[in-house]
């Protein structure tokens, strides 16, 4: 259920890295990679920002967050990506709603 969410970056680009941040991520963080999602944020700049990556999941060990952060650093950086700003923005599952019903 982790949603990353790249902003800034070409949608061929994402479609040919997505394999390789799945199947990372899913190892890393121990979660099945089909619940992994992968999403081209499309906005409309006001005033110069960077790309970045915005991460959408539950808390874990800052070890995992830090490893996340790491290792999808390398992955952009190989491809000449080295100055995404990288984030995670944490999820409370009393918050999380499926048909209406708040994770627990």
């Amino acid at each position: 259920m982790p949603f990353l969410r790249f902003k800034g970056f070409e949608k061929d680009f994402l479609k040919k890295i997505s394999p390789e941040v799945i199947e990372k991520f899913s190892r890393i963080v121990s979660i099945p990679k089909e619940i992994i999602k992968i999403e081209l944020l499309t906005v409309e700049t006001i005033t110069e920002t960077p790309l970045s990556l915005e991460i959408f999941m539950f808390q874990r060990a800052q070890e995992i967050h830090d490893a996340l952060a790491s290792v999808l650093h390398d992955i952009l950086s190989e491809h000449g990506y080295k100055n995404v700003h990288i984030f995670f923005v944490m999820l409370n599952p009393s918050f999380y709603y499926k048909e209406g019903n708040p994770l627990k």
